[in-house]
């Protein structure tokens, strides 16, 4: 991706949050010259779990077809005392066609909501034990609490105010339809290094082209600021 998109995506993430009356917290506001001002000891659970800013065309160089704007509000650590919480929450904007691409996560179990916008789309089906996709297997999952039934690769709509649990090894794929759907998902900890597992070759952060100069930082740009 080049930064100027990246750039892009974050300013409108701002507006669209806006207009959903959305209010995000102060590390969300912060651009890179702000972060550097900041006294950095204050903010060291934003930086040490890489919340904040995500955007990712999962390493296939369109963003605008496939692509996430995520932004990561909390999140803990499994097994650590320093910070224990056992839950993660993101913000997620969906552009009206653009998918995330078919994955499925070892350990985490996740909701995920469609708080407003368009319909959010979703494809499901179970891992094998070799992480291939399970053709055969029909997928039951809950939707705001109701037992739902599917066919492997069968299109689940949620609609605004809708919300779908998903168990660890479950692979999914989703898009947004009619309109810009502005999601969320409630979980249990993330961890985007490790438990990331994609049915077809990609990759969970961009490589980025760096063709203007950095406004905002992403979550796991955080580095930069200890470069004097």
């Amino acid at each position: 991706m080049k930064r100027s998109q990246i750039n892009y995506a974050i300013d409108k993430a701002h507006a669209i949050a806006a207009t959903f009356r959305v209010c995000l917290p102060e590390f969300a506001l912060f651009t890179a010259e702000a972060w550097r001002e900041q006294p950095l000891e204050e903010w060291s659970e934003v930086l040490d779990l890489q919340l904040g800013w995500d955007i990712t065309d999962f390493g296939r160089g369109d963003f605008s077809k496939t692509g996430l704007t995520l932004l990561t509000l909390r999140n803990g650590v499994l097994h650590s005392a320093a910070y224990p919480k056992p839950y993660a929450e993101k913000m997620l904007q969906i552009q009206q066609e653009q998918q995330t691409p078919w994955h499925f996560h070892a350990h985490k179990m996740e909701d995920i909501l469609n708080r407003g916008g368009g319909d959010l789309c979703m494809q499901l089906g179970w891992a094998t034990d070799d992480a291939l996709f399970d053709e055969q297997r029909r997928v039951e999952v809950r939707v705001d609490g109701r037992w739902r039934t599917l066919k492997p690769g069968e299109t689940l709509v949620l609609k605004p105010g809708q919300g779908v649990c998903l168990p660890p090894r479950l692979y999914h794929r989703f898009w947004a339809e009619k309109a810009l759907v502005l999601g969320w998902e409630i979980s249990m900890v993330n961890d985007d290094k490790r438990d990331n597992h994609f049915l077809e070759p990609g990759g969970r952060f961009p490589v980025i082209d760096e063709d203007v100069p950095v406004k905002w930082l992403l979550c796991h740009e955080y580095g930069r600021l200890n470069v004097t």
